[in-house]
C-alpha cells in the first residue's frame, strides 16, 4: 500500500476541469484505513492558520485520494483529525 506523506501536494478535481492543488496537512489511520487532512496550497502557503479550509479524504490502496462516502465515516474521521490538529496549535 502506498503511503501519503505530510507536505505532499496533489491536484484534485474533475479530469476535464482545472484541478486544485492541495497539500497534505496530516495523515491518520483509523480502523485500518488511511485518511488525509488537506488544505488548498495557496491557503497553506499564506501561513495564516485561521482561514484554511481543511478537507478529509480517504487514501486508497494506490495512494490516491478519494472522497469519503458516508456521513458516519466522515464524522468519525473529522473528530479524530480535530483532536490531532488541536494538539498542534
Amino acid at each position: 500500500m502506498e503511503k501519503v506523506e505530510v507536505g505532499e501536494v496533489f491536484t484534485i478535481g474533475e479530469a476535464n476541469d482545472e484541478g486544485q492543488e492541495v497539500e497534505v496537512l496530516a495523515v491518520l489511520t483509523i480502523e485500518g484505513t488511511d485518511y488525509a487532512a488537506v488544505g488548498f496550497v495557496e491557503d497553506v502557503r499564506e501561513e495564516t492558520n485561521e482561514d484554511i479550509d481543511i478537507f478529509f479524504l480517504k487514501v486508497d490502496e494506490e495512494g490516491d485520494l478519494s472522497a469519503i462516502e458516508s456521513d458516519e465515516e466522515f464524522t468519525k474521521v473529522s473528530y479524530a483529525f480535530e483532536e490531532i490538529l488541536a494538539d498542534k496549535e
